[in-house]
C-alpha cells in the first residue's frame, strides 16, 4: 500500500504537459460549442446561449456568445453563429439543394435583421480565397454567381426598380498571388465605395468528416482570411473596417489528424459491434453491414477501447486527438485534406450559398427566379 500512495505522490508531484499547442482548432462555433460542453454536468456554458431545430433533413443552430466568459469557453469572438447541417448534401439531390437555399436564404435574412442591417443597406460581397486551387474557391464562385447591382444604382438609378439593393463584390485572391494583405485590399474598398456592411465568404476546416461540404456556417463577429488551414492574416471584422462584417463559411478541408481520429473510433465501434453480435458475422452480408450512423452512435465502454488499443484506447477523446497531432505534425504528414469530389462539391454549395444571399438581399428575387438575375 504505501509503495502505491507514493506512486500515487509522485504522479501528483509531476508537472502537467500542457498540450494546448497541439489542439486540434476548428472554424465551426458548433463543434466548439459541442467541445466546451464536454465534462459539465449542467449541460449550460455560461455567457451562451443557444436554439436548434431540425426539419427536412436540415439541423439549424443559433448559438449567441454574450460575454468573455462564453468567447473563453467556446475559442470563439462574442457574437452571434448560425449553422446548418445537411448531411443530404453530399448525395447531390437536387431537391434537396433547392429546400436549403430556401431556408438558408430565410435564416439570412433573419440574421441580416438581428444584425442590424437594414432592408436599403449597401453590401459589399468579399470572395475571400484562391481561385486556383478548388478546395479555397468557394469564395471567387460565389462573387461569380452574386447579383450585382451598386453600378446601376450610379449610373441609372432611375431605372431600378423597387425591391433591389446596391451590391458590389470582389475576389481580391490571396497574398501568394497579389503580394498585398486581404485586409488592405479590402479596407482600402470600403473607403472608396462606403458599403453599410461587407459580406465575407470563404472556406472553412472542420474537425469531423461528416461536416465537410454539408455545413454552412454565418457570424457576426468577422473572419481571418487563411485561418482554415493555418496562415495567420489580419482580421476583417468591424474594428478593422469600420462597417459590419458578415462571415460565411463552408468547410471544405480536414487535416489527417482528424481523418486518423475518426478512423480509430470507426474501428473500435464496428469492433465492438462485432464481438456483441449473438453469431459470427458474416463481412459479405449487405444486411450486416452498419452504417455511418450507427457507427457513429455506438457507445463502446472503456474496457472495450482498453482491449482494443491498449494504453492508446483508455485515453480521452481529446488526449487521443492531441496525440495523433503531436505524432503527425513534426514529421509534416498533417496534411489538409478534401474530399475528390471536391469539383462537384464546390459547385452545388457555392451556388446554393449563392442564390441564398442574392435572395436574402433582394426582395424582389425569389428562388423561383434568382437563375433568371444571374450568370
Amino acid at each position: 500500500m504505501a509503495h502505491d500512495t507514493n506512486k500515487r505522490d509522485e504522479a501528483k508531484d509531476r508537472p502537467m504537459l500542457d498540450l494546448s499547442a497541439l489542439a486540434i482548432r476548428t472554424d465551426l462555433a458548433r463543434e466548439a460549442h459541442d467541445l466546451a460542453l464536454k465534462g459539465r454536468e449542467e449541460g449550460e456554458i455560461p455567457g451562451v446561449r443557444m436554439e436548434e431545430y431540425e426539419e427536412d433533413g436540415i439541423k439549424t443552430s443559433w448559438i449567441w456568445v454574450e460575454n468573455e466568459e462564453g468567447a473563453r469557453a467556446l475559442g470563439k469572438q462574442q457574437g452571434t453563429y448560425l449553422t446548418l447541417e445537411v448531411p443530404g448534401l453530399r448525395s447531390k439531390d437536387s431537391e434537396l439543394q433547392h429546400r436549403v437555399a430556401v431556408h438558408f436564404s430565410r435564416e439570412f435574412s433573419r440574421f441580416l435583421e438581428e444584425s442590424g442591417i437594414a432592408e436599403d443597406d449597401k453590401i459589399l460581397v468579399v470572395g475571400l480565397g484562391n481561385w486556383n486551387v478548388t478546395a479555397d474557391a468557394l469564395g471567387p464562385f460565389v462573387v461569380k454567381h452574386t447579383l450585382i447591382t451598386r453600378h446601376l444604382f450610379q449610373l441609372m438609378p432611375e431605372q431600378v426598380e423597387e425591391g433591389y439593393r446596391s451590391v458590389s463584390a470582389i475576389s481580391p485572391g490571396v497574398m501568394g498571388t497579389t503580394g498585398i494583405e486581404t485586409s488592405e485590399i479590402v479596407r482600402g474598398l470600403v473607403e472608396k465605395t462606403k458599403p453599410d456592411a461587407v459580406i465575407a465568404v470563404d472556406s472553412l476546416a472542420s474537425r469531423a468528416l461528416t461536416r465537410v461540404n454539408t455545413t454552412i456556417q454565418v457570424a457576426d463577429s468577422g473572419i481571418n482570411p487563411g485561418s482554415g488551414v493555418g496562415n495567420k492574416r489580419k482580421a476583417l471584422n468591424r474594428d478593422t473596417l469600420g462597417v459590419p462584417v458578415i462571415a460565411i463559411g463552408v468547410p471544405t478541408v480536414v487535416d489527417a489528424a482528424t481523418i486518423t481520429y475518426d478512423t480509430i473510433e470507426l474501428v473500435m465501434s464496428h469492433l465492438h459491434r462485432e464481438m456483441n453480435q449473438k453469431k459470427p458475422a458474416n463481412p459479405l452480408d449487405p444486411l450486416n453491414r452498419p452504417d455511418l450512423k450507427e457507427l457513429q452512435n455506438q457507445k463502446v465502454d472503456e474496457a472495450a477501447k482498453n482491449r482494443f488499443l491498449g494504453l492508446i484506447g483508455g485515453l480521452s477523446d481529446e488526449e487521443k486527438r492531441q496525440l495523433i497531432h503531436e505524432v503527425l505534425s513534426p514529421l509534416g504528414q498533417n496534411l489538409i485534406v478534401t474530399p475528390k469530389e471536391v469539383d462537384d462539391f464546390i459547385s452545388d454549395i457555392g451556388k446554393l450559398v449563392a442564390d441564398g444571399i442574392n435572395c436574402a438581399l433582394h426582395e424582389s428575387v425569389t428562388i423561383d427566379n434568382v437563375s433568371a438575375h444571374t450568370t
